[in-house]
């Protein structure tokens, strides 16, 4: 059973990483959701608990099929950890799916992997996304290679659909 990656912090976004989640446990993967601190458990924006299974520091990039990064203001706390940055930067490395919507794209901004790449991500993290050379674009989902990126809440739907079907 393949297993997907899934990043936490105080403040995430709850849609954006619950419906991902379910939707890819749904499809038969295994789902890790990594925190600053293994076993705590963290609050979404509307207040849902999501327990870290593992830190970051615990994980082994290369167990995992691929990365799944929701918004909220999470990503602003989670790309102030190094580990997590080397994390992301893994994954990149190794050509597996890195998925992020919303403000996520904060993340692999910070991990700087975004250089020349199409993406789409909220309005309001657009010119962060250009700044670290990333060609935006206003559209409901992006895929860039290994590279799969959503706007908001909204477009979930098409953002999971494109996630299993670039995992197969």
């Amino acid at each position: 059973m393949k297993s997907v990656l899934l990043f936490v912090d105080e403040i995430y976004e709850d849609l954006e990483l619950w419906y991902p989640k379910l939707r890819l446990e749904e499809a038969g993967f295994k789902t890790i959701v990594a925190g600053p601190e293994a076993g705590k458990t963290f609050h979404g924006k509307h207040g849902y608990p999501c327990k870290a299974d593992m830190s970051f520091d615990q994980i082994q990039a290369e167990q995992f099929a691929a990365l799944v990064i929701p918004g909220g203001y999470a990503p602003d706390k989670i790309r102030r950890h190094a580990k997590a940055l080397e994390i992301v930067k893994q994954m990149d490395l190794a050509k597996k799916p890195i998925a992020f919507i919303c403000h996520g794209g904060w993340v692999p901004i910070s991990a700087k992997i975004l250089k020349g790449k199409k993406v789409t991500g909220f309005m309001a993290i657009k010119d962060d996304l250009e700044n670290a050379g990333a060609h935006f674009v206003d559209q409901p989902v992006v895929i860039d290679g290994h590279i799969i990126t959503s706007r908001m809440p909204a477009d979930l739907p098409v953002f999971c659909k494109s996630l299993l079907k670039v995992l197969g």
